[in-house]
């Protein structure tokens, strides 16, 4: 059954999803842990110390983002994986698709649920970080808030969108939470060290393995990130020479938006074209 704009059904899975992660344990944890480390970060002065000429909040942002680049792709991957699959196991998807919601408008609606809990803790908590900021009389960089906001949500979009094609191929939870481990570690494998090591190994030509490695949407969101508060790149070595002459600084920013949104929107239209032609029951 092909999904139409007029199938309303996707508002009702993604409500359903919402409504459950809410009464979940581990989305209370989750949305804690980035709740409780912003409140450490201040607790610790950190907007009080400088880097790269960054003070303030824009110090609270880069350490943010590292920790989100470490936390979120994985938790994003492991709690999406299940999603689909897991309903199949739990004859809960069997009931659900008994009701008139089409199969497009399952898998959507859980997409658009899944987005809703795992990036509104993490945007909650750059935003009351900013709020915060306001009423301690703290500069805040409105700019850098909206393209730290948006590189977070487009890498939330990119591993959703990956979860949601294992969780639709996958047979089994175990399959498919060992597939998720499996390609964050081989992501994480392939930053900057690997690939440095590699180039030196086979002597390749390193415009070769930086353009590979810039298929990576761990290393795209790595570099962006490092780009917002580091103008030249300073801290990526020789490998900043070629990118920064490339692509200028600010079309590279908005590669880093785009390229993962591009990512997960091909993987979940891939899962849920392999959703729609299988049995799924």
């Amino acid at each position: 059954m092909n999904f139409k704009i007029k199938d309303k059904s996707f508002i009702q899975i993604a409500t359903l999803d919402v409504k459950q992660n809410l009464r979940s344990k581990s989305f209370w944890a989750y949305s804690i842990l980035f709740g409780g480390f912003v409140a450490v970060m201040f607790a610790l002065g950190i907007t009080e110390s400088q880097i790269i000429g960054f003070v303030g909040l824009g110090r609270l942002m880069v350490t943010f983002m590292q920790v989100c680049m470490v936390i979120l792709p994985i938790y994003v991957l492991i709690s999406t994986v299940r999603s689909v699959v897991g309903d199949k196991e739990t004859n809960v998807m069997e009931y659900i698709l008994s009701l008139p919601i089409s199969f497009s408008g399952y898998f959507w609606g859980k997409f658009i649920g899944r987005f809703i809990v795992i990036f509104l803790p993490v945007f909650l908590a750059l935003l009351g970080a900013t709020i915060w900021g306001t009423i301690s009389n703290i500069d805040v960089p409105w700019d850098l808030f909206a393209l730290y906001s948006s590189l977070l949500a487009s890498m939330v979009f990119c591993f959703l969108g990956l979860g949601m094609f294992i969780s639709a191929k996958a047979r089994t939870q175990e399959i498919a939470i060992g597939s998720a481990f499996i390609i964050w570690l081989f992501l994480v494998a392939f930053l900057d060290l690997i690939l440095l090591g590699v180039m030196l190994k086979l002597r390749l030509e390193p415009e070769i393995v930086i353009g590979t490695g810039m298929l990576n949407p761990l290393q795209v969101f790595r570099t962006g990130a490092l780009a917002l508060f580091d103008i030249k790149l300073t801290v990526m070595g020789p490998a900043s020479y070629y990118i920064l002459d490339t692509v200028s600084r600010p079309a590279f920013i908005i590669f880093s938006i785009i390229y993962p949104i591009f990512l997960g929107s091909l993987f979940a239209f891939l899962g849920n074209r392999h959703f729609n032609k299988n049995d799924v029951i």
